[in-house]
């Protein structure tokens, strides 16, 4: 016999209603309704998850974005530094390669003055190479080509002071060479006029005995101008016994000349005067027979022949 229910809907006014629904029918319909509230609690959750994985997947991707973006910066920042480096690199050869040039020239230079100049070639020898070594290499060292780069022009910069100072040590003596062939006596000593007598041995023209002369005569009108033989400064400037007014020029390097039986002076004491400069006029003061120049060159305190150093014609 089968079992059923009834179910009475009463309304506010109007009539009721009576509706028999059977136990099958009741189980089915409360299985059904089960069903679906799983079904809806199943659904739920479901789009719970996935908006969970949506939030999931989103979170992944921005922090896949921001590392990439790193990432990006990272080599962005390396190639800026690698283009710096290769750039330094690049500067860094061509100088070195600028100061190899300039040494190879200053070493020419070196040594071509060391022959000129006639100096010790073991004290400036500007031939000989510096030493090089090391083991060979089958792949390059990019790492320490920098480096490697620095200390070559960190050599380059010592070798070029080394330089600088072996040609300034050059110079200088060169410098005092120059100097030493301008204090040489090496200029006619008066305006005009001929030698009348020479250097040595001779007959002294007051006396007719032997008597040695330890210039030459440069016989010249009256009042020519007596000239500097050389570069220097006047230590006496006045009348002297037999020389009667008298300039005695101390040219350095151990050469001085003196002037004798002149008329007039021009200088006084530390003056100096230069090649052909005026240091007075011919005349025939003191002990002479006419107008002339007495002309001496002394060499550290000795009587040198003063014909060696007059220019000839």
């Amino acid at each position: 016999m089968v079992r059923k229910y009834s179910l009475m809907l009463v309304p506010e006014s109007g009539q009721i209603r009576r509706f028999s629904v059977s136990r099958r029918m009741l189980v089915s319909a409360s299985l059904m309704l089960l069903a679906m509230a799983s079904f809806g609690v199943w659904g739920i959750y479901s789009t719970y998850q996935v908006e969970r994985l949506a939030m999931a997947l989103d979170q992944t991707r921005h922090a896949l974005d921001h590392a990439q973006s790193r990432y990006d910066n990272k080599l962005t920042a390396w190639q800026d530094k690698t283009a710096a480096a290769q750039k330094k690199l690049a500067v860094y050869a061509r100088s070195l390669g600028q100061m190899q040039a300039r040494l190879s020239r200053l070493d020419a230079l070196g040594s071509k003055l060391v022959d000129v100049a006639s100096l010790d070639k073991t004290e400036f020898d500007f031939g000989v190479r510096p030493a090089f070594g090391g083991p060979r290499q089958t792949q390059p060292d990019f790492t320490g080509l920098e480096a490697g780069l620095h200390d070559g022009v960190t050599y380059m910069n010592g070798r070029l002071d080394q330089l600088d100072a072996q040609l300034a040590a050059i110079d200088y003596m060169l410098e005092n060479e120059r100097n030493k062939v301008q204090a040489k006596p090496h200029a006619w000593p008066t305006e005009g006029g001929w030698l009348s007598s020479n250097y040595g041995r001779r007959a002294d023209p007051f006396t007719g005995q032997p008597a040695n002369h330890f210039g030459v005569d440069i016989a010249n009108r009256f009042g020519a101008p007596v000239l500097a033989s050389s570069r220097g400064v006047v230590t006496f400037a006045g009348k002297m016994k037999d020389f009667g007014y008298m300039v005695d020029v101390d040219h350095g390097y151990g050469y001085k000349t003196r002037y004798g039986h002149m008329s007039s002076l021009a200088v006084k004491v530390g003056d100096v005067v230069d090649d052909s400069q005026l240091l007075g006029r011919v005349g025939s003061s003191g002990r002479s027979t006419g107008p002339h120049l007495h002309y001496e060159v002394h060499l550290h305190g000795r009587h040198i022949n003063p014909v060696s150093f007059l220019p000839r014609g």
